[in-house]
């Protein structure tokens, strides 16, 4: 984006910040909207970009509200229409604050509800990657454990068939004990 300049001497970028109420309806937000731009408007601002970010949560309760919708203004206005449209945002009813600032020269207007989109987008597909990556480590984890298993259950085999083997070879040996005739029973 480039870099914002007033386009006369006699004015000046001003960023205006606006919160209010998530509740508010389409119709009320638009007229609200509507009329904060009326403002500048009539006294001879010229809108350069504005951002609206939508709804987001607050850091405190504003007058009982614990989310709002913000939207960003950029306008070139002569400095001393800047009183009046503070006073009539003051005064505005569904407007929870405002605030406007004069940006530093050489500041550039980013739109930053493209980038919340964009990182959102991101943060999904990171989201999904680390999900793949928990099942592969996962089917790792039972995979092992099955070889795991299935070397106990061959040694548990040869176990049982050695003593299967031992008994038979005392039972043989017994069976000639008993049977031997030298043992006078």
């Amino acid at each position: 984006m480039p870099t914002i300049t007033p386009t006369s001497e006699d004015t000046v970028i001003y960023e205006l910040c606006v919160l209010y109420p998530a509740n508010l309806s389409q119709k009320e937000e638009a007229a609200l909207l509507k009329e904060i731009e009326g403002f500048f408007s009539e006294a001879g601002g010229k809108q350069i970009a504005k951002d609206a970010w939508g709804r987001r949560g607050l850091a405190y309760p504003i007058k009982k509200e614990i989310e709002g919708n913000f939207v960003i203004y950029h306008y070139e206005l002569d400095p001393s229409k800047l009183k009046e449209i503070d006073r009539q945002l003051h005064i505005l009813p569904n407007l929870m604050r405002h605030l406007i600032v004069k940006p530093p020269k050489g500041y550039v207007i980013t739109k930053y509800s493209e980038h919340y989109v964009q990182w959102l987008k991101d943060r999904s597909t990171a989201v999904e990657t680390e999900k793949k990556e928990e099942e592969k480590k996962l089917q790792k984890k039972m995979t092992d454990r099955a070889k795991v298993q299935a070397k106990r259950a061959e040694a548990q085999k040869k176990e049982t068939k050695a003593p299967a083997m031992e008994k038979e070879a005392l039972s043989e040996k017994l069976e000639q004990i008993i049977s031997d005739k030298d043992i006078g029973l």
